[in-house]
């Protein structure tokens, strides 16, 4: 009898078990993501699990000298601790993983129970770009910490395309392609988002067989934890880009050419398959097994069909058709799949998508299996233009960031009014938040603000008092000098969208005509309030990470706008030729390029040496190192290794880069510009502009050449310095300068 009772009890033991490892799971992942970020910490938190429930939810409250965070989900959780540590600790937790947190002495207790539930149900996160002009040289360190930063922020739906060449390989390899062939096709590291959007073939190329290797085993690392983490990851399908050499095995492959890509030579042009050909189902099945084998699959797939490139033909019925096989490759592959796009294509070549030729391309397969990704709402809506994507699912994106350029921008208020205006009117198809940064850039309160406007949290749809909240825990505590200063910032700086190419002037190829393509210089608030920014920051009374890192941000914006006011000023002196003038002009301009170097160095997201170290790292032997350390300096100077429409696109005010590549260029210029007024000549900006190119392709030419090869000695990859010290100093000695300058 008791063998049988024990026998009837065992599915039951069985069931418990299995909910108990489920709950369980979730609440390890909690605890876990705990000890990483604050181990001192970690014992003094308990986590629950709320039970299942269509809308994301957490709990705090404090009981028996513990903080209690409750969620439905790991995910949840995170999110829950991240709101304890911002409005009850007043910390924060830096995206970068060697940026320390600040924790207090003692944890404070939560007066009472709060309960917080989540607004949408998509927070999607990153772009293909920033795995170029961020995260190339990352090893599993940085994603670990990103990762966690990620569900601490709440986003459940990241990008998730490291490691796609490794499956590329084995399927080209199958049909037949050569080693060659196939490590040739794809770009160097550095360059690969634009490989991955069909922009561009070969550029810097053959990709090391290591590289594929190391980013396999890193994509299954990233994936794992995201997945711990309640993200689905957004993994990469294809899109009918194929090697040209494809017609050596299959000759009848209709391949089209997507033409020139910003003037790269036509040896990099891509080649598009046509998805009406069965072979484009046969690669895209072939494609989605590997993948999935390899890492896994949430049924959510990255296509983007057209990206800044223009489609074969215009015919409506053609775009409506393409996509619909397009989408059909992908279920014959995955019918659970879900179509994931980015929209950028409808706003970048708006003149090409008008509505005629957007709705059928999105609505010519089930709306349900597809999620667009409005890209760039800060500066245009395009849920606006196009009668709510005409009932397709989308998610409000905030863009914030264009080439991992170093500059203050974002416009809070007009941010808060369009996502509380989308999340009234912008339709029942609105199903989410995320951001589509380029580059993690200098302004990441920004992307924080949009993570936490997607739950239901009042504070946030209050901008001053929400950068009050941001003021209190960067400094640690309640100052009021510090206060003043972030709302000074908020309310001048923080009032204009991100665009592309924006920079000082230092950053630009030097000339004597004010206008380049992709350097925007152009401020809309006086640089008087950024010193009074900066004077009350140094007020302020604080020794936390995050206000060290404020005080050099905000230094370093001060001085790369007053090199601008003072190249424009060289300009004027020189077409008076007033010579005395531009001498007196050059020698501030290069003591502002000393300095800004100076304080730089006292922040490792501001680091040169740290971006070339961590290339270098991934090299197997002293070839690939100096392959992969050219690869990371083309990126962030001329982009493409000669003089090309993107030079200084990945422009960066970064130590190292001011003080020798920048410093350097403009180093030269002067020595022209005063050459001619010795010799009575007029500037040549042709002549010059050669002079520039020459420099530009390093570390083969001139000067440059040099800088290669003292790489250690002045490329600091480990932050030094005070910055309290250092922005002191620069504030006394240019406030009457920029005083004077900007009245």
């Amino acid at each position: 009898m008791k063998k049988y009772f024990f026998v009837l009890l065992l599915p039951l033991i069985a069931v418990m078990s299995s909910s108990c490892g489920k709950t369980d799971k979730d609440i390890t992942a909690a605890k876990n993501l705990t000890s990483r970020i604050i181990p001192e910490h970690a014992k003094s938190f308990s986590f629950k699990k709320l039970d299942a429930d269509s809308v994301d939810r957490f709990e705090i409250e404090s009981k028996n000298g513990k903080i209690i965070i409750s969620g439905n989900n790991a995910n949840s959780m995170a999110v829950g601790l991240n709101h304890y540590l911002k409005y009850y600790c007043k910390t924060e937790v830096s995206w970068f993983a060697n940026d320390k947190t600040d924790m207090p002495s003692h944890l404070p207790e939560v007066p009472e129970k709060i309960s917080i539930d989540a607004r949408v149900k998509n927070r999607f996160f990153l772009n293909y770009c920033t795995f170029g002009y961020t995260m190339p040289w990352w090893r599993w360190d940085d994603w670990e910490h990103f990762i966690d930063w990620m569900a601490l922020n709440g986003v459940n739906l990241p990008l998730a395309i490291t490691g796609q060449e490794a499956i590329w390989y084995r399927v080209w390899t199958d049909l037949g392609l050569t080693d060659e062939e196939i490590r040739s096709y794809f770009t160097g590291p550095a360059h690969l988002p634009w490989h991955r959007m069909q922009n561009i073939d070969r550029h810097d190329g053959p990709l090391p067989m290591s590289w594929l290797e190391d980013q396999e085993a890193l994509q299954k690392q990233i994936v794992t934890r995201e997945r711990e983490l309640n993200m689905r990851p957004v993994l990469p399908g294809f899109a009918g880009h194929v090697p040209p050499e494809i017609k050596r095995i299959f000759p009848n492959a209709p391949l089209s050419s997507l033409g020139n890509w910003c003037d790269f030579d036509t040896a990099c042009w891509c080649s598009f398959l046509d998805p009406m050909d069965t072979l484009f189902t046969f690669i895209q099945q072939k494609f989605i097994t590997e993948e999935t084998n390899l890492y896994g699959t949430d049924h959510i797939y990255g296509i983007d069909l057209f990206n800044e490139m223009t489609p074969p033909s215009d015919d409506p019925l053609y775009l409506g058709r393409v996509s619909r096989q397009v989408y059909e490759s992908l279920a014959a592959a995955d019918p659970d799949a879900i179509w994931l796009q980015m929209t950028w294509l409808f706003w970048n070549e708006r003149y090409f998508w008008t509505n005629e030729r957007v709705e059928p391309y999105i609505t010519s397969f089930p709306k349900d299996k597809q999620i667009l990704l409005d890209y760039y709402c800060e500066r245009t809506e395009v849920w606006q233009r196009t009668n709510k994507y005409f009932g397709v699912p989308y998610i409000w994106c905030y863009l914030g960031n264009f080439g991992g350029n170093s500059r203050l921008a974002g416009n809070i208020d007009t941010v808060n009014a369009r996502i509380e205006n989308t999340v009234r009117n912008g339709g029942y198809n609105f199903v989410g938040l995320g951001s589509t940064l380029e580059g993690l850039d200098c302004n990441p309160f920004m992307y924080e603000y949009i993570f936490e406007k997607a739950w239901d949290f009042d504070l946030h749809k209050n901008v001053g008092q929400w950068i009050e909240s941001l003021a209190d825990r960067h400094a640690g505590k309640v100052d009021e000098n510090n206060r003043a200063a972030w709302k000074l910032l908020a309310d001048t700086v923080y009032q204009s969208p991100a665009s592309p190419g924006q920079a000082s002037m230092l950053n630009g190829r030097p000339t004597l005509k004010p206008y380049q393509y992709y350097i925007g210089t152009t401020i809309k608030y006086n640089n008087i309030n950024l010193l009074n920014a900066l004077e009350l920051l140094l007020k302020a009374e604080s020794n936390t990470r995050a206000h060290g890192f404020d005080v050099a941000n905000v230094t370093r914006q001060l001085l790369s706008n007053f090199f601008t006011d003072l190249y424009k000023d060289y300009c004027k002196f020189h077409e008076a030729k007033d010579i005395a003038k531009c001498a007196e002009t050059e020698k501030i301009m290069i003591d502002v390029l000393t300095d800004l170097d100076d304080i730089l160095n006292t922040q490792s997201a501001f680091l040169l040496g740290k971006w070339i170290d961590d290339s270098r790292a991934f090299g197997k032997d002293d070839a690939e190192k100096n392959y992969y350390e050219s690869n990371a300096r083309d990126l962030i100077t001329m982009w493409a290794g000669r003089d090309n429409l993107l030079n200084d696109y990945g422009s960066r005010t970064w130590a190292g880069l001011v003080d020798s590549y920048y410093k350097g260029r403009w180093l030269k210029f002067f020595d022209y510009a005063n050459y001619c007024f010795n010799e009575g000549k007029d500037f040549d900006e042709h002549y010059f502009r050669q002079i520039m190119t020459g420099l530009d392709t390093i570390p083969k030419y001139g000067f440059e050449t040099q800088w290669y090869k003292n790489r250690i000695g002045q490329f600091n990859p480990v932050a030094s310095g005070d910055p309290i010290a250092i922005a002191s100093n620069i504030a006394d000695k240019y406030h009457d300068l920029i005083i004077e300058r900007n009245h």
